[in-house]
């Protein structure tokens, strides 16, 4: 974990307030070059918190505590073609003082202060906090997701692992911010079909199974099959029953068509599964049923 204790160089000539840029509104799309608030920016500069000389305290032990640091209830964003997706954020902090204010984005990049590409900003310009005790307050916030150049999530190369920066300001003044407090993901909407044929099909015959696998491209507003070579599980419901079980693995071919083969035996419902990557979400398609005569 990296502590940023001395406010006013956080985040260096990255920084461009958060309360003068909405979430949509945040440079970036189609430049590569999005800007980020800083804690001198976020929670004001005009106070001794954020001056040079109140380095050696802001690093003191005197600085806010944090913990439960949640995005999305812990779940993936998961972002279509077009769609904007709004979602909770929130931390619990602690310091004798009480807690007067928090503050969490995403940024995506090599490094906060050289290298960022994308950033999601909280929406609220003060943290809606409710106090625990005297001196532990739950704060919450909502940042706005935007696929599409347009947008704040322009580009598919920003899907998988974002960093997620954390900010507390007590009522005295104290300060705690870490660009780097912990990782989660952004990822690209999947989708997966799946069509069983000859139906019906006579017991014992050959039942060829296809489908495709893909997932949303946030360039150009449409979705696109997955890279050759996922991994994607055949499965089968006997008709009655409940539950699905693995017949076979394959790999997608080319566009993530898919097409296996397998023997009729029994009327059932086919289905492909797919797990999941960094960058992309499980899927599952509906079964289709087939009738076997």
């Amino acid at each position: 974990m990296r502590i940023r204790a001395t406010v006013a160089a956080v985040s260096g000539a990255l920084a461009l307030s958060a309360l003068a840029v909405p979430a949509a509104q945040a440079d970036g799309p189609g430049d590569g070059n999005p800007t980020k608030s800083s804690a001198a920016e976020r929670f004001g500069t005009s106070s001794a918190k954020s001056s040079a000389k109140s380095t050696a305290r802001v690093a003191a032990a005197a600085a806010p505590t944090v913990s439960s640091v949640k995005v999305n209830a812990g779940k993936n964003v998961v972002l279509g073609t077009t769609a904007a997706k709004t979602f909770a954020v929130s931390l619990t902090a602690s310091h004798p003082s009480g807690i007067a204010d928090a503050y969490i984005d995403l940024w995506h990049g090599t490094d906060v202060e050289d290298g960022l590409d994308g950033y999601l900003p909280p929406n609220e310009d003060v943290a809606t906090c409710t106090a625990i005790s005297a001196t532990t307050s739950s704060c919450k916030l909502t940042i706005t997701a935007e696929p599409g150049y347009e947008g704040n999530v322009y580009a598919n190369f920003l899907a998988g692992t974002w960093k997620v920066s954390a900010g507390v300001l007590a009522n005295d003044g104290e300060m705690f911010w870490d660009d780097y407090y912990k990782t989660h993901k952004v990822q690209r909407l999947s989708k997966l079909t799946v069509n069983a044929s000859p139906e019906p099909v006579t017991k014992g015959k050959t039942l060829t199974v296809t489908g495709k696998l893909s997932r949303a491209n946030w360039e150009t507003g449409s979705y696109s099959g997955l890279p050759s070579g996922q991994s994607v599980a055949l499965q089968f419901r006997k008709s009655g029953t409940s539950t699905y079980t693995n017949v076979k693995g394959i790999k997608t071919a080319a566009g993530g068509a898919l097409k296996t083969t397998v023997t009729a035996a029994t009327d059932g419902y086919h289905r492909f599964k797919y797990a999941g990557i960094t960058s992309t979400p499980p899927a599952t398609a509906a079964g289709d049923f087939v009738d076997v005569k």
